[in-house]
């Protein structure tokens, strides 16, 4: 079966100039997205913190990451980037899929807009 790619533009905030756009590999086990480092400083993406991962192969690992506004699909959301090493293939991570409502076939491996974004149930306190 093969891979799953999507056009990914990566902004420090809406309306910013620069932008970092590329092809992402879709990774429903990663939990954030990441691309290179010297790609999201380029595109005005700064640090806002740094974290522990789990990579593939069960490592910890340590990153930096930044928030960035995420357009794709024609979609428009955002959330963590890991600041990646040099190289790496740029990831759209789980989080930034399902807060626009798009889940991946596991069948096709195709990408597909759910009729809803999903909501747990919110209970109402009295007025």
């Amino acid at each position: 079966m093969g891979l799953t790619r999507v056009t990914v533009s990566l902004r420090a905030a809406l309306g910013a100039r620069r932008s970092y756009r590329a092809q992402f590999l879709v990774d429903t086990g990663a939990t954030d997205s990441l691309a290179p480092a010297s790609a999201l400083r380029r595109a005005g993406i700064r640090r806002a913190g740094r974290t522990s991962y789990e990579l593939a192969n069960g490592q910890p690992a340590e990153y930096d990451f930044g928030l960035a506004v995420i357009e794709f699909m024609g979609d428009v959301t955002a959330g963590r980037v890991i600041f990646g090493p040099e190289g790496a293939e740029p990831i759209l991570g789980v989080t930034a899929l399902e807060s626009v409502g798009i889940a991946v076939d596991p069948r096709t491996r195709a990408l597909r807009r759910l009729p809803a974004v999903p909501l747990k149930a919110v209970a109402l306190s009295p007025v």
